[in-house]
């Protein structure tokens, strides 16, 4: 898709901006079709329709429609969506395309607290809960080890991003070097490697909150992204206060990252890859890039969800399937738009 044919006087053309809108959703109805009980879709507009207006309707397909197919599609959307804004923004804030929202500790410390719970034999929600509150510790103790009398330096927000999730990820290795072989450890590596195995409204409940606050505000600050790149005194004399515009996007980035994080374990390659398509498809223009990134993120992890659930017998973990398709079309999209990136 070429840049022209999105873009009118610096703005989405109306075609492109429906395309944007109805991208995930045409893709929701499409995917859930697909699994070990296809639906063909005249059984799955017939089903929805009768359960919808309180009719009698297929048990076994409302049941697969409705408790698990999508809580599943509504998880994918909202952390798929979620990270694909807070790469963009994260890569914004750093002025750097290869910049992840990992880079502030949060997926570490979201996955020593997931670790920590398991161990201890919290449920579902208790397990979401300790990760999240985990994560945004983690990003507090960054921000306070970068903070000084001048504010937070993006130096050492990043040199202090390392240097905890470094932390976080040897206590990860000590917590699963004590976990029971035979019963914790399994459950602890399966959910590190992320799925939606485990989708639930309340799931959804405890989590997408803070993924739509976050994207929200990472939504509304959309037309600063691009000052983001001036010095201190060029940032000021525009009229915008860099300084908290910086604590802003990095508390949206945590709250997205740890709540998706705590809903379905680590999923790798979104903050990255979508950004980067976004860019390709907008230019460099964040106000832009940060609705696109957020359609094609949510877009993209619905139909690796289908994958993992339909390509095998069994259900294959997402970081696995966004690593062995994410890095080849990363790289053929780098190679074909590589004077974008000069």
């Amino acid at each position: 898709m070429e840049r022209k044919l999105l873009l009118r006087n610096g703005a989405f053309r109306p075609w492109a901006i429906a395309a944007m809108l109805l991208l995930p959703p045409l893709i929701a109805v499409f995917c859930c079709g697909f699994g070990r009980m296809s639906l063909p879709p005249a059984k799955l507009i017939e089903t929805a329709f009768l359960t919808l207006t309180g009719r009698d309707a297929d048990p076994q397909a409302r049941a697969v429609i409705f408790e698990l197919r999508i809580p599943r599609i509504l998880m994918a959307i909202a952390v798929g969506g979620g990270l694909g804004c807070a790469g963009a923004a994260c890569q914004a804030l750093f002025s750097n395309p290869l910049a992840t929202p990992d880079i502030l500790g949060v997926t570490s410390g979201t996955c020593v607290g997931a670790i920590l719970a398991i161990i201890l034999s919290f449920n579902m929600a208790g397990i979401q809960a300790t990760a999240l509150l985990f994560g945004l510790f983690s990003v507090f103790v960054t921000l306070r080890l970068s903070s000084g009398k001048r504010g937070i330096s993006i130096l050492f927000l990043v040199l202090s991003g390392v240097m905890i999730s470094s932390l976080f990820n040897a206590l990860s290795s000590l917590l699963k070097y004590t976990a029971d072989p035979m019963d914790k450890l399994p459950q602890i590596t399966y959910w590190l490697m992320g799925s939606f195995t485990g989708a639930s409204y309340r799931k959804l409940l405890i989590g997408s909150p803070m993924i739509l606050i976050g994207t929200a505000l990472i939504y509304l600050l959309r037309w600063q992204f691009n000052i983001l790149s001036l010095s201190e005194d060029e940032a000021r004399a525009s009229g915008i206060h860099l300084k908290r515009m910086r604590i802003l996007l990095v508390l949206a980035i945590t709250m997205i990252t740890a709540s998706s994080v705590s809903m379905c374990g680590q999923v790798g390659w979104v903050g990255l890859l979508i950004p980067h398509c976004a860019r390709m498809m907008t230019g460099s223009n964040n106000r832009l890039v940060i609705p696109m990134s957020i359609s094609l993120g949510a877009s993209f992890l619905i139909l690796i969800d289908t994958l993992s659930r339909t390509l095998t017998v069994i259900e294959l973990p997402l970081s696995v399937l966004t690593a062995i398709l994410g890095a080849p079309f990363f790289i053929l999209l780098l190679k074909r738009s590589e004077r974008s990136f000069r």
